[in-house]
């Protein structure tokens, strides 16, 4: 028998190990490959019915993309938005981790409600704060005795967006904050409290750098995932918001342009600039990571 011969119980383990696979990969190919390859493809189209009757154009619709002051405004709302969003996101989630791992009465009933909004529904989170921020008879005027357009005003308008953000993430954070601070042994901050160190002092020398990891991921994630962000602004933002343009993320144009407008062609050029500009973000990312994380 050949060294390279399979026996037929290896056989019988290879057919059940593909059998296995396969549906993964016809998943990955059909819902994921596919559609990225086509994008790109139709990025240098003009676009017809559902696809059909495409035309190619070459690079037109990178010119018009790159040309157009509104591609870049939309960007820069959307990095606006990832500015508030993921520094209070991490910040806030890591404070609450932190006190949540000390003896607490009703810690378990805490984490709960912190996690409460990752599983409620977008629309009806979209609701509720539309209903806080309204002007005339919002909670927030009512309580605070003012008369603020809370998502009306473009100067502030996206900064109000950037706190639903920071109030919807929060809980999913924190629970990764937690499952980082359980993995830092304990002996650590024993030997800290025995050379006279504050909580404030273990926490910077201690739980920061051994949790760098667990901080540098949730970074990268949600950085990717602030400048994806469209269901939280389409449902908030109304497209007769005079503070639309200055609130609008790139991901929304998209929609604009490919569904609304009819244009896919344009709006393959969109998400084709914004998958670009994520790689390089990404990119200086990973080169950061070697200097600002710590592997014990």
């Amino acid at each position: 028998m050949g060294k390279n011969k399979m026996t037929p119980s290896q056989k019988r383990q290879a057919i059940w190990g593909w059998a296995f696979i396969t549906p993964t990969m016809l998943g990955l190919i059909i819902l994921n490959f596919y559609p990225a390859i086509n994008t790109v493809y139709q990025s240098f189209c003009k676009t017809g019915d559902f696809g059909r009757g495409n035309i190619f154009v070459g690079i037109e619709n990178y010119k018009k993309v790159i040309a157009n002051t509104e591609t870049w405004q939309s960007l820069w709302n959307t990095v606006k938005y990832m500015i508030v969003e993921v520094p209070l996101g991490i910040v806030i989630a890591l404070v609450l981790a932190v006190l949540l791992q000390k003896k607490l009465a009703g810690k378990t009933l805490f984490r709960t409600l912190y996690f409460l909004p990752m599983v409620c529904a977008p629309a009806a989170v979209a609701m509720v704060w539309k209903w806080l921020y309204n002007q005339q008879f919002g909670l927030l005027n009512n309580v605070f005795h003012t008369n603020v357009a809370w998502i009306s005003n473009p100067a502030i308008a996206w900064i109000s967006v950037g706190i639903i953000g920071v109030w919807s993430i929060i809980g999913y954070n924190m629970v990764l904050f937690i499952a980082g601070l359980q993995e830092i042994p304990k002996d650590y901050y024993e030997a800290a409290e025995i050379d006279g160190a504050s909580g404030l002092r273990q926490f910077f020398s201690i739980t920061v750098p051994l949790l760098s990891p667990t901080i540098f991921f949730i970074v990268q994630t949600r950085i990717i995932g602030a400048l994806t962000v469209f269901d939280l602004m389409f449902m908030v933002m109304d497209k007769t918001n005079q503070a639309l343009n200055k609130t609008q993320s790139i991901v929304y144009l998209f929609y604009t342009y490919a569904f609304t407008n009819s244009n896919r062609g344009y709006g393959a050029t969109l998400v084709v600039v914004l998958v670009v500009f994520i790689m390089i973000v990404t990119f200086f990312l990973q080169k950061l990571e070697k200097k600002m994380v710590f592997y014990n």
